[in-house]
């Protein structure tokens, strides 16, 4: 039997743009849509890993509830086909609450889809419209109610802090709500400004008004308290879990396994047939990548070789992200005892670990490190 791989689908179709977005996604309409969910279904036919069993499926974007249900439900039959799900495949879609409904999710949760991720971002309406987000606050607590009369019992939200004019007592309004509605797993991200958006050019501009460094660390740590007396474990520096409601399938990535991407700008990391590992990258735009499966052409337009010294590389800067942290037989000592020192880092039962204080401190450390 062929080993299990991760799969991983792009749909790249949003309602509209967010300011802080820097994904490959578009707010597009009409024929293009049905278009590039043909040729997604048809790019997974011919999938030259086609017969792996899939060990995690998930949908991201973009927003995969912006496709309509047959939409949808297509393309990941064609998923279906080509891995078929080991038992207890963990299968995910991405969903923004302004974007299902009861009868979307039923359908879903029927053909297969077991868990949701509710890019929430926050419960507050006057964020959401500085987001560009299309949804209420409202709107959440109904998508989380939704998907939990249509039987998903894995439901995760995200959040965002460090907005702007965001304060720390807003911050904990949100993870009152947040926590309120009992979902599995929880997703909380500091906002980055991303260049080649919107708001990276507002932040040039001086009209971003952003929590400082000491305000960003004091919403970290209360996410970090509060996320612990609520029962949820942190096992990534910015997700948390109920006991054994860990993202399966992010955890391929930051294990460093092989995922298999479909869809525009999908990316992808697997072996060649030689046992060399590479990454690819498919074409981002949806008509190029259209048309390139329509011709029969390659889809990838990056590839990249992953020799031993990047992979290695790449394990300790994912690595450290995990609470567990890597293994130290990746790492040399030297480095290791100054982090220890320092306080950021800590070494037992052969694995090097951030501790609380080294996780403001990752990108440092990683780089220290390798």
């Amino acid at each position: 039997m062929m080993s299990p791989v991760a799969v991983y689908v792009h749909t790249p179709f949003c309602p509209s743009k967010c300011g802080y977005c820097d994904f490959n996604s578009y707010a597009m309409q009409g024929q293009i849509v049905e278009r590039t969910v043909s040729a997604i279904c048809a790019e997974i036919e011919r999938s030259p890993w086609r017969g792996r069993p899939a060990k995690t499926i998930f949908f991201g974007g973009g927003t995969p509830t912006f496709l309509s249900e047959d939409q949808l439900l297509r393309i990941f039959d064609a998923v279906i086909r080509a891995h078929p799900p080991v038992e207890g495949c963990e299968i995910t879609s991405e969903a923004n609450p302004g974007t299902v409904d009861a009868a979307k999710f039923s359908a879903m949760r029927e053909a297969g889809f077991n868990r949701i991720s509710l890019g929430a971002q926050s419960f507050l309406d006057s964020d959401l419209i500085a987001l560009d987000r299309i949804h209420k606050a409202g709107d959440i607590e109904r998508a989380v109610d939704a998907a939990r009369q249509a039987g998903f019992d894995n439901v995760n939200i995200d959040l965002m802090f460090a907005l702007p004019h965001q304060s720390l007592v807003a911050w904990r309004k949100n993870l009152d709500r947040a926590f309120s509605l009992e979902t599995d797993h929880l997703s909380l991200y500091c906002l980055t400004i991303e260049p080649n958006t919107s708001f990276y050019k507002k932040h040039l501009k001086g009209q971003l008004d952003l929590p400082d460094d000491e305000a960003q660390v004091a919403m970290y740590d209360e996410c970090c308290e509060r996320a612990l007396s609520k029962g949820f474990s942190q096992y990534e520096i910015s997700n948390f879990a109920k006991p054994g409601r860990e993202c399966r399938h992010n955890l391929c990535y930051w294990y460093g396994e092989e995922y298999a991407g479909y869809g525009p700008g999908a990316v992808g990391s697997m072996t060649d047939p030689i046992g060399g590992r590479y990454r690819y990258t498919n074409l981002k735009h949806p008509e190029r990548f259209s048309d390139a499966v329509e011709a029969g052409d390659r889809l990838d337009f990056e590839r990249e070789s992953l020799d031993g010294d990047v992979l290695r590389t790449e394990r300790v800067m994912l690595g450290l992200r995990l609470n567990e942290g890597v293994s130290s037989e990746l790492l040399n000592p030297g480095p290791v005892k100054r982090l220890i020192e320092r306080g950021w880092l800590t070494e037992r039962d052969g694995r090097a670990a951030l501790t609380a204080e080294g996780r403001h401190f990752c990108s440092e450390v990683a780089l220290e490190l390798i």
